[in-house]
């Protein structure tokens, strides 16, 4: 089960050094790395719906079947803001589907994965925002880049 979550309070004299250096400011702070994050972006949730596909036979939705028996009816009661539905497809491997407000959606694989595994995914989907993961261009993100360039470990030799 989820524990409580601990949060910690910063005031902004701390988080206005940081500003520059980081150019997005966490939801959470200080959270145990074994409790699940909870993600609101402005106070709306942003998964609306999860589609859980399974096979009724194949051993590879072993693990999903079980899911739904077992997790599934108490993830359903924690997240009464969540729309989840079961979908029966035959001769496939099973996926979880997320899809998000903002028209995106995530499909992750759990082909044969044990159910707390699944149920691992499962908040790992809620918890997103839906957002397409965008890589950065440089290492070290700033607003007051230097006039002499970045060091370099081959400069010197």
């Amino acid at each position: 089960m989820l524990q409580p979550l601990r949060l910690c309070v910063v005031s902004s004299s701390v988080l206005r050094p940081l500003r520059g250096y980081f150019s997005f400011v966490f939801d959470l702070l200080c959270v145990s790395s074994s409790i699940a994050i909870i993600m609101a972006l402005r106070g709306v949730w942003q998964l609306k719906k999860l589609q859980v596909a399974y096979c009724d036979f194949s051993g590879s939705s072993k693990g999903v079947r079980r899911f739904i028996e077992r997790e599934l009816p108490a993830f359903k009661e924690q997240n009464p803001q969540l729309e989840v539905e079961t979908q029966l497809i035959r001769g496939k491997h099973p996926f979880l589907k997320g899809f998000y407000v903002n028209q995106k959606d995530r499909v992750v694989g759990v082909k044969n994965l044990e159910s707390k595994e699944i149920l691992l995914q499962a908040t790992r989907l809620r918890s997103c925002l839906g957002r397409k993961v965008n890589k950065l261009k440089t290492r070290v993100l700033t607003h007051y880049p230097s006039v002499q360039g970045t060091w370099k470990p081959d400069l010197n030799s």
